[in-house]
């Protein structure tokens, strides 16, 4: 597959502060890729740096062959085939929503933009708006005329920062969906920012987990969830327990349930007689209440409900603290005594403890 964009040995400091240290990263054609990571991590910086609103340190952006940034030299913005999409849409609040649109055409013939923008408010299911203003759309309206002007020149990145942060959940969750289909649609290659899991998740082709500057996996969403290279990605990433483990020849012994040794992700055969972490997410795990304390594993400790199902924070007699997710009518008090079992029949990740 063709790579549309490249960064090589990316590092971008200020003074004695590195906000992204050595990143080298390739985005494919067509292919919705999500930079996620926690406040700070580094990743506003570098689509800073994609966009041209920052210059590199040291090493190079380029963008379909074409080297647009390094330390000597970086095109600006608008010199850049990219598109931009801002947490705060940035509308232009005295120009209507075709007017909007066709700002990043104004240099095209009159009949070219209007056909433009027409196809670009039918992709994003906003035909007949052209002649409103801004203020008169909701949140998730105003974020389409926003994705349509970033369209509109046809660039070949589009980047997208925190595209749903202001709006509410609910409307966050549908035009997660709606963008990725418009995306798909419109067949651009695009590369977003965000912190929020589940987003990255649901509607990347790829994302990179970002931490303290560094790019520390990249994957599909579902191999970075199921098998995450360090104990910060496994961290980050949903809702993670670990449980100790002492490796023998067959097996591994946990303070839950003793696990068979071909149940863990990789070789082991080098720490066997030693203990290591082993990665069990609340879906991993089954709680049973028990009336004898001297039978069980540990006691809940605290607990929230999400509707559909409880989440379970369990406290285990050896000091590990792991979750269970459990269906909404099994309801069990902070401090119920619990026997657990390791229901999981995938393959589980693991750590050498620190």
């Amino acid at each position: 597959m063709t790579t549309t964009l490249e960064l090589d040995d990316i590092t971008r400091t200020y003074g004695p502060e590195t906000a992204v240290e050595d990143l080298s990263l390739t985005v494919r054609d067509g292919e919705l890729f999500t930079l996620l990571g926690p406040s700070g991590c580094g990743k506003t910086t570098t689509l800073r740096l994609l966009a041209g609103l920052e210059q590199p340190t040291s090493g190079t952006v380029s963008i379909a062959g074409q080297t647009v940034a390094s330390a000597a030299a970086s095109s600006s913005p608008d010199e850049r085939d990219v598109g931009l999409v801002f947490q705060d849409f940035a509308l232009f609040p005295h120009m209507t929503v075709g007017e909007n649109v066709a700002y990043g055409i104004a240099d095209r013939p009159a009949e070219v933009r209007e056909a433009r923008v027409t196809e670009l408010l039918d992709l994003v299911d906003l035909a007949g708006f052209k002649d409103r203003d801004p203020a008169e759309l909701s949140g998730g309206q105003q974020q389409r005329v926003a994705l349509a002007r970033a369209l509109a020149p046809e660039p070949a990145v589009l980047l997208l920062d925190e595209p749903f942060s202001s709006l509410d959940i609910r409307l966050r969750v549908e035009m997660r969906e709606e963008l990725a289909r418009i995306l798909d649609d419109a067949g651009v290659t695009a590369v977003s920012v965000t912190h929020d899991q589940e987003e990255a998740l649901s509607i990347s082709d790829r994302i990179g987990v970002m931490h303290d500057g560094h790019l520390k996996q990249v994957g599909a969403p579902e191999a970075v969830f199921e098998n995450p290279e360090s104990r910060f990605v496994a961290s980050f990433l949903g809702q993670a327990g670990f449980l100790t483990g002492r490796v023998s020849e067959r097996r591994v012994d946990t303070a839950v349930d003793t696990l068979p040794r071909e149940q863990l992700v990789g070789a082991t055969e080098q720490y066997v007689g030693a203990t290591i972490d082993v990665l069990v997410r609340p879906d991993d795990l089954r709680a049973r209440p028990v009336a004898d304390e001297t039978d069980a594993d540990g006691v809940i400790a605290r607990r929230q409900y999400t509707g559909p199902s409880f989440v379970y924070h369990v406290e285990l007699t050896n000091g590990d603290e792991v979750r269970c997710r459990q269906n909404h009518t099994e309801r069990y008090a902070v401090g119920t005594p619990v026997d657990l079992d390791v229901v999981a029949e995938h393959a589980l990740a693991w750590y050498p403890q620190r």
